[in-house]
């Protein structure tokens, strides 16, 4: 796409184009600055402000300029970001951490989801991410992120009139993303050289602001680099082992070389998943080629490496051939001093299926702090990796849990913000990780509380029809593909919401496995009830892509009278908008696959009920009040025996607690119990489940210790 030649902004305005490239205007009243500037254009751009700034009618610039109002709104968001900016040394981490201001801790990971303009993500891991840099900047922890900047990022879904996914990649236009080229300390693009085999190979640094905050991302995509090297790091997730492991050389190896390319040496490095474990690598390399014995290397790179995991299951842990990491790591060995082999050692691992290198066993027996996501993870960690402690010290045999949090200024809705600024405080974004702070949310009036979540459903619905109006209009859909994209759901119906990742452990087809049972379900009389599915499967996972499709021939079976509907192209905006507008939240993970989810986090703290299996969060953050827990007895351990009950749990807990739960009314037409299941949601997970809250706990075991020199 070619842009437009932008004219210069008026002077009043010279600043709004560094507001729109720093993301901290997307989770704070900053972002009212470019709904007020233009609002047609903000909804066309898919709120992107640097997309906005490159198509905008001069015109518009110079009434904004000229609108006392606006510039208020302008001015003060300025100041707001540059009090966002200020030195760490007026934030939390400072005063609680004890920490040297100037030490910055290293955050390593293969994706990050911080709005839909940058889609460097996939899931799961890249929104935890986001949140977690998000909550740094908040909190003044000096965190520097970094990452892939994918050019193609991750596919684009569209669902094929008989239902199957079909993958659209696309080329980011990089003068629409809030991006830069991150400059060395002598004002230089930076570029590294990463060894890869026998050949190196250059990457580029681009860096991506959000106030305190900066993320690094490394791209192949240089003209001295070979197409394949080019194409290296396209796509999150593509290709096979053999690009993985490239990918991840470069993550791990590029990444180390970049921080000190820009004169960074951080007092901590966080591994946020074993895909960036070859960071251990290059910090060995780097002792040994300083004269440091190998067993004093190691103990160096242990006091100061944190690793968190988030797989449950062996086949989630990236293990490679090791004549393959031979291979691409042949240019790394003359530096290692002959200690090559001891680093082999460091990840060979066998999980079943013979020995391997291991990315997660690399990061265990290299990091002081090992954590889980969440206190189930962290039992089913212990024991699926039970073979590596019998030959670890003791002192590096504990696996801490830290449970995920989601970040409540970017989750929770406008309406409910608004709420709790109105009845709790105009400043509740500083303290929401205070239990005694959200628990006068059970005084916010019952009248007040169900309007914003109306509002919620109805901003829902709105969005639901545009999304299957466009589909019409973009891909000449047949009828019956409207239907399946929600035009006959009803607005004013329980509305259940399922959206994630569709793969087998997560039983997205669970709730049809009683077909007639669920159509009484959502057709009685005076009381229906409609599901609003939503998620994308790997492209290389065909049963996902199986499930996926199944799904999706259940939105056009009559005897669901459309009430089974299917949005496609699962992202961040979609994701916003359907933990916000939904009534229940639905999640059917076979127990104890999932090790942590976030996404019934971010529905609870909207007052969107949670429905779903005991596993990861939910198994500690179920009160009895706050939602439902799905909780089958099978007749055997077999995988069909514990589908079958769990199916027919879900549908007691549907016909005899949830759909009567909302159905029972008042004389002014309020579902009282309901809400006051809604205020316990919120009062409940909100300051447990914050990133708040987790990055406090990552600060106070792990980063300030390790800052100290007290990790082991």
């Amino acid at each position: 796409m070619n842009n437009p030649v932008v004219a210069p902004f008026p002077a009043r305005l010279s600043r709004l184009r560094e507001l729109a490239c720093d993301l901290w205007w997307a989770w704070n009243p900053a972002r009212d600055v470019f709904r007020r500037l233009d609002y047609g254009l903000w909804r066309q751009s898919a709120h992107n402000p640097v997309m906005m700034l490159n198509r905008i009618d001069p015109e518009v610039l110079a009434r904004a300029a000229a609108d006392p109002g606006f510039l208020a709104m302008y001015d003060a968001a300025l100041k707001a970001l540059d009090a966002a900016r200020a030195p760490a040394a007026t934030g939390w981490w400072h005063t609680h951490s004890g920490a040297d201001p100037q030490q910055v801790i290293a955050y390593f990971c293969a994706e990050f989801a911080l709005h839909q303009s940058l889609p460097i993500y996939a899931g799961g891991l890249g929104v935890l991410a986001g949140d977690h840099c998000k909550e740094a900047s908040d909190l003044g922890v000096p965190l520097i992120g970094v990452g892939f900047m994918y050019p193609q990022g991750y596919f684009r879904q569209r669902i094929s009139n008989d239902g199957w996914q079909q993958e659209v990649y696309e080329q980011l236009n990089w003068a629409d993303a809030p991006i830069a080229h991150a400059r060395t300390l002598d004002d230089k693009p930076c570029v590294v050289l990463v060894p890869m085999g026998t050949r190196s190979i250059l990457v580029q640094v681009w860096e991506v602001r959000l106030a305190r905050v900066r993320l690094l991302l490394l791209d192949t995509n240089l003209e001295q680099n070979t197409a394949e090297d080019r194409a290296l790091s396209a796509r999150l997730y593509g290709g096979g082992q053999d690009i993985r492991l490239q990918q991840e050389i470069v993550l791990g190896l590029g990444g180390v070389l970049t921080l000190r390319a820009l004169g960074l040496a951080p007092a901590v490095w966080h591994l946020n998943e074993g895909h960036a474990a070859f960071v251990v690598l290059q910090r060995l390399r780097d002792q040994l080629a300083s004269g440091t014995a190998w067993d004093d290397a190691l103990a160096e790179v242990r006091r100061t490496t944190v690793f968190t995991t988030h797989t449950p299951v062996p086949a989630g842990h990236d293990a490679f051939p090791f004549d393959l990491v031979e291979q691409h790591l042949a240019g790394t060995w003359g530096s290692m001093n002959g200690h090559g082999d001891r680093f082999r050692q460091l990840g060979q691992y066998d999980s079943g299926a013979g020995p391997r290198f291991n990315m997660t066993a690399l990061a265990m027996r290299s990091s002081g702090v090992i954590n889980a996501v969440s206190q189930l993870h962290g039992k089913v960690t212990q024991e699926m990796f039970a073979p590596l402690w019998r030959e670890t010290p003791d002192e590096h045999r504990h696996v801490d849990t830290i449970t995920n949090g989601v970040h409540a200024p970017t989750w929770v809705s406008g309406a409910l913000a608004r709420l709790f600024e109105r009845h709790l405080s105009p400043a509740w974004r500083d303290q929401y990780e205070d239990p005694a702070f959200w628990s006068r949310i059970l005084e916010i009036p019952d009248d007040d509380l169900w309007a914003a979540r109306e509002s919620l459903r109805a901003a829902l619905f709105q969005f639901i029809r545009e999304r299957a109006r466009q589909r019409w209009t973009d891909d000449a859909s047949a009828v019956g593909r409207v239907i399946s994209f929600g035009a006959m759901l009803d607005p004013q119906a329980l509305t259940i919401g399922f959206a994630r990742r569709f793969t087998g452990y997560k039983r997205p087809d669970l709730l049809f496995r009683d077909s007639d049972r669920l159509a009484r379900i959502v057709s009685r009389a005076g009381r229906p009830v409609q599901f609003v599915f939503a998620g994308k499967a790997h492209p290389a996972d065909e049963s996902g892509k199986q499930q996926l499709q199944r799904v999706f021939a259940q939105t056009l079976d009559p005897r669901f009278g459309g009430r089974i509907a299917f949005v496609d192209d699962y992202d961040l905006h979609v994701a916003h908008i359907l933990v916000q507008g939904c009534d229940v939240w639905l999640n059917t993970p076979r127990k104890p696959l999932e090790a942590s989810g976030t996404s019934g986090m971010k529905a609870s703290m909207n007052g969107v009920l949670h429905l779903s299996i005991g596993d990861g969060w939910w198994a500690e953050g179920y009160t009895g009040t706050n939602g439902w827990l799905i909780d089958g007895t099978p007749a055997s351990g077999e995988v069909e025996a514990i589908d079958a009950a769990d199916a027919d749990a879900l549908y007691q807990l549907l016909e005899n607690e949830v759909v009567p739960a909302y159905y029972e009314r008042d004389g002014r037409g309020i579902p009282r119990r309901w809400v006051t299941m809604v205020k316990q949601a919120i009062y409940t997970v909100t300051p447990r489940f914050s990133s708040r809250r987790m990055l406090k706990d990552y600060v106070e075991r792990a980063y300030a210790p390790a800052c100290r020199g007290a990790l082991v």
